[in-house]
């Protein structure tokens, strides 16, 4: 008899873009499915993905993740060649499909994968629209975190 799944048990994160927030200026985020393959999935459970270099880029009316490493595990079937840094196709409406599209083309933003997670047994990706930061204003965005940093320590101090 199989045991009932409890829902919070376990993380459902996969993979974070920890650098992003750092490299660029989130204005918005959507939730995307991904097209796998078998192998991929096994990998994503794993653990064995990386987005750090990663990107979004959209063809013929179609959005898809270029960049994003996955590596196979080694028990992959010995007749099959997985190529790790296959583009996957995104799975978006076409509402957010044309959104994303006229931003990107008119309005110079870019596309990059925040973070991927597992919802409803299914592996999704957070995309968000971002416009890159400059030199100074990464200058800036440290100089304010060590700021709240040393505040805190202030704080706590009392």
């Amino acid at each position: 008899m199989a045991k009932p799944k409890d829902k919070q048990a376990g993380n459902s994160t996969i993979a974070l873009n920890k650098k992003a927030r750092f490299d660029y200026f989130i204005e918005s985020r959507f939730e995307a499915g991904m097209a796998l393959q078998g192998w991929e999935v096994k990998s994503l459970r794993a653990g064995r993905v990386q987005l750090q270099d990663s990107y979004v880029t959209i063809k013929n009316s179609e959005a898809f993740l270029v960049g994003a490493l996955i590596s196979p595990l080694p028990t992959v079937s010995t007749h099959y060649r997985p190529d790790s840094m296959r583009s996957c196709k995104l799975l978006l409406n076409r509402n957010e499909l044309n959104q994303l599209i006229g931003a990107v083309e008119r309005k110079g933003y870019t596309l990059i994968p925040m973070a991927m997670y597992w919802k409803n047994g299914r592996a999704k990706i957070e995309i968000a629209l971002a416009k890159g930061k400059q030199t100074h204003d990464k200058r800036a965005t440290t100089k304010d975190r060590d700021w709240q940093r040393e505040k805190q320590r202030v704080l706590k101090g009392r």
